[in-house]
């Protein structure tokens, strides 16, 4: 009788391992990857799934909330051949785990790779000025670009923002270098043309007065004449 209650007890507990294998609950906001013997079987929604236990096995779990992906800044040279630092952030969405798993090693370094690759293209082919103005241009050109590669692997591309794009440090000083030498021109063409101004008004005074010493020595001289006539 004790071996025959071990053996039961052994029984229900193999029972209950066996249920509990085959149950899976998936929390709200993530689906599960299921592989039967290794090969890609099913993907689990959330709620209550069962699959075979012993068979079927939990491979991903992949979350279904948009991932916030920081892409690292970037030397990027412009069609004028500035150098100017450029970073963003991307948006995506995951509906298709089994392909965001099997389709590519890593969706994340994958997409990371992609927005820098068709940034340096976009941004290489504008100048300075219209890199540094036209941001809502460079996100449609990059969001375009990028969303049917993705779309491969299962993930939308929500939005894509441009965070920061800047000259260089070497440009930035060489433009404040720039902006200094035409500040100190300008100074010396209105130093320059203050001078000349005065020089001018100088010079008609003193051509006025000599003006007017020349009349006052002819009216004394035609005076005189007339004093001694």
């Amino acid at each position: 009788m004790e071996s025959f209650s071990i053996v039961m007890v052994v029984l229900v507990a193999l029972v209950v391992f066996t249920v509990f294998k085959g149950v899976r609950i998936v929390p709200q906001g993530y689906k599960w990857v299921v592989q039967r013997l290794g090969k890609y079987s099913q993907t689990l929604e959330p709620g209550l799934n069962l699959i075979i236990p012993f068979v079927d096995d939990v491979a991903y779990k992949v979350t279904t909330k948009d991932i916030v992906l920081d892409i690292p800044s970037q030397e990027v040279i412009t069609r004028d051949n500035v150098v100017i630092i450029a970073n963003a952030v991307a948006y995506i969405n995951i509906v298709r785990p089994d392909k965001a798993v099997y389709g590519i090693e890593d969706y994340e370094y994958g997409i990371r790779n992609l927005v820098q690759t068709s940034l340096r293209s976009i941004i290489g082919e504008m100048d300075l000025d219209s890199a540094l103005s036209s941001r809502d241009e460079i996100k449609m050109k990059l969001k375009h670009a990028i969303s049917e590669d993705i779309a491969d692997w299962g993930i939308t591309l929500k939005t894509v923002e441009i965070q920061d794009i800047n000259p260089s440090q070497t440009m930035q000083a060489s433009m404040e270098e720039q902006a200094a030498a035409e500040r100190l021109r300008r100074a010396t063409v209105t130093r320059a043309d203050g001078q000349k101004q005065a020089a001018i008004l100088e010079a008609d005074g003193r051509l006025e007065a000599s003006r007017r010493d020349a009349e006052a020595q002819v009216y004394w001289r035609e005076v005189l004449k007339s004093l001694f006539a």
